[in-house]
């Protein structure tokens, strides 16, 4: 048996139309999701690839007319095309003005620069991909724990070393949604429905929902969701007896997502699995030995993919800088009841003062369908629900809304008190390494797969009864154009960067900066300065900076066993009274005590030079650290600068006040 689909075209492949029949016990599972039990006969399976023979338990399937793979035609380029057009539009903010960044995000688009800069540099000069210390230096960061993005920084490492990481980053984030469409397009077109309309319109979907259009804001490694449809098909593929080339080829495309994305690939496994769980026990009568095919191909391919992975994910679990689960507060992160039919600030039909209530942060509105789409949600599961595949699907986006809910349920804004799914689970290793809310993100293939399968069975009615042709063209168009426009996104907003300091790009920091010795910024990097990150990115990461905006252990001296992640390093005496400062506190009376723990921290940095850019509250912190170091700095490319090796080589230096001195 192959898992390609059956046309439900109700045309043979010589094109003449069948009589219709009854619906059997034997009608495959593919069946059941392109013909959805219309009452028309199925032609032979669509595949993207060569024909093969069947298990020799299926050979009853044989005897079924096959067809030609559909190649490209014109449709398909128009398809193609749309996809391309809509990621560009989006994006088009970030291409029109090169010296803009994301307004909401600006943090993880910096990180994301830098992490394509360390692909860059994994490339030209072979470093160890899976840990850097040119960010937090000297404890470093843990690669592997910190969405490193390798299976597409490696590739666009020429990109980047021509062009610059700014530039990569939007080809990684407009790429990322264009083939993302590209590929559910094809693979809903060539395996579960025959109509190129339906496979758009559920393509559209899948790659502009909310959610999708939410995370394109700062988050390009969430939205490079292209394999995401080519693991389902391949994964069902298994049950057709081929376990070594079905296995191995699930294997490759499994580690390929593993190094873009781990959450994205882990939601994939939980509906999948659920999925291909349920529907053995109602499939195990009709197709025995459909499941042990099935199980053998699993087998190899977790085989090969477990091997590859072991080292990286032992890296990423147990190597240094490796942390144990996500802060409590981001556990607790939970999808409002209320927003799954509130439409997202970046819709149509959006309200941002509304999605802002019912969301945590503008990157997380994950839910957010609109009553037009909740109502065809469940419009379509009551249409379709002699297909226990259509059941199935509507199932695993349950699950996923239930799990998406967090620990506590909160609705409109308010906590019902009512605990979730996910207050049992936010514990459990692994699981407490993952966002609840963006459970909710996973909903959105799941209805795109059902509005192609609704659309598909529409474009049947049409073709096999033509005095309800007008009715359902309307009612189809009526309902599919009340869910979807109102989703339609609205392009990425953006804001001007602050530029970066002559100090950096000109190259006189290499003067200060060597193996032994690190840029300190003021403030240091965190969530709310990112800036050090890009400067770092644009030099290739040759410029080694101090401290970081990334995932990293806790070390809580009261309590060393605890290692969950937190978003920069631990506090230090000096970054801490810098941020202070920077946040519109006023500047404490610096003693001696302060200069001494401001020394120490610069030689734990390995401080080269400390440099302040002109910023908020800068004067502030010059005033500040003139009083911790005891002199001024000077005025050098954009940027005071404060040469402090001497007082970092010298392990005699001391750094005394003008009361002591």
């Amino acid at each position: 048996m192959t898992i390609t689909g059956i046309d439900s075209t109700g045309q043979s492949a010589g094109g003449n139309v069948l009589p219709p029949r009854q619906v059997t016990d034997t009608e495959d599972l593919d069946a059941e999701l392109r013909a959805l039990d219309t009452g028309v006969e199925t032609a032979a399976p669509v595949s993207v690839l060569p024909e093969v023979e069947a298990a020799p338990e299926l050979e009853r399937e044989a005897a079924r007319p096959r067809r030609r793979p559909r190649w490209l035609n014109w449709r398909d380029v128009l398809a193609i095309a749309t996809f391309i057009a809509v990621a560009l539009y989006l994006t088009s903010p970030l291409w029109l003005n090169l010296d803009h960044e994301s307004l909401d995000d600006p943090q993880d688009q910096a990180f994301f620069e830098w992490m394509l800069a360390h692909g860059a540099r994994v490339f030209t000069d072979g470093v160890y991909p899976f840990f850097s210390d040119r960010m937090n230096y000297p404890d470093g960061v843990n690669m592997m724990a910190n969405t490193s993005v390798l299976a597409v920084s490696l590739p666009l490492a020429p990109v980047t070393l021509l062009f610059g990481p700014h530039v990569t980053y939007n080809v990684f984030l407009t790429l990322a949604l264009a083939f993302t469409g590209i590929s559910w397009y094809f693979v809903l077109s060539r395996q579960f429905v025959s109509s190129r309309l339906a496979a758009w319109v559920g393509a559209l979907f899948c790659t502009f929902a909310p959610s999708m259009v939410s995370h394109a804001g700062g988050h390009p490694n969430i939205v490079s969701q292209f394999l995401v449809p080519l693991i389902i098909w391949r994964t069902l593929r298994l049950r057709d007896g081929r376990a070594l080339r079905n296995g191995l080829i699930l294997s490759g495309l499994l580690i390929w997502q593993a190094f873009i994305n781990l959450e994205i690939l882990f939601m994939t496994a939980v509906g999948l699995g659920f999925f291909c769980a349920v529907m053995a026990v109602v499939r195990r009568k009709r197709h025995p030995g459909e499941v042990r095919g099935f199980v053998r191909g699993l087998l190899v391919a977790g085989s090969v993919t477990l091997a590859v992975l072991a080292y990286p994910l032992s890296v990423q679990f147990f190597g240094p800088q490796s942390y144990h689960g996500l802060p409590q507060f981001v556990r607790n992160f939970g999808a409002d009841l209320g927003s799954f039919t509130a439409y997202s600030s970046r819709s149509l039909a959006g309200n941002s003062v509304l999605a802002e209530r019912l969301s945590q942060n503008a990157q997380e509105e994950n839910a957010f369908f609109g009553w037009g789409l909740v109502i065809l949600f469940f419009g379509l599961l009551v249409w379709m629900r002699r297909s226990a595949a259509v059941l199935m699907l509507g199932a695993v986006a349950l699950l996923f809304g239930a799990m998406s809910l967090g620990p506590r349920i909160f609705l409109n804004g308010i906590n019902t008190g009512v605990p979730g799914i996910w207050a049992v689970l936010h514990s459990v290793p692994v699981l407490n390494s993952a966002v609840p809310t963006r459970w909710a993100m996973a909903i959105a293939p799941v209805v795109g797969i059902l509005i192609a399968l609704g659309v598909q069975r529409a474009t049947e009615l049409i073709r096999t009864q033509p005095s309800a042709r007008g009715p359902v063209r309307v009612a189809m168009i009526t309902a599919v154009a009340m869910a979807l426009v109102p989703l339609a996104p609205t392009p990425l907003a953006t804001k001007k960067m602050a530029p970066t300091p002559e100090f950096v790009t000109s190259g006189a920091w290499k003067q200060y900066v060597d193996d032994n010795h690190t840029v300190v910024t003021l403030p240091l990097p965190d969530s709310s300065y990112p800036d050090p990150l890009r400067w770092s990115a644009l030099t290739g990461q040759d410029m080694r900076i101090a401290s970081a905006y990334a995932l990293l252990p806790n070390q809580n001296p009261l309590n060393p066993s605890d290692r969950t992640a937190i978003f920069s390093p631990p506090w230090r005496p000096t970054s801490g009274l810098i941020a202070s400062i920077r946040q519109g506190n006023p500047i404490p009376e610096i003693t001696d005590t302060r200069r001494e723990m401001t020394l120490a921290d610069l030689r734990y940095w390995k401080a080269g030079v400390v440099m302040l850019t002109p910023q908020v509250r800068d004067v502030e912190m010059l005033r500040a650290m003139i009083d911790l170091l005891g002199f001024e700095p000077t005025w050098t490319g954009g940027a005071w600068i404060w040469d402090v090796r001497h007082l970092v080589d010298d392990p005699n230096a001391v750094l005394t006040g003008p009361d002591i001195s």
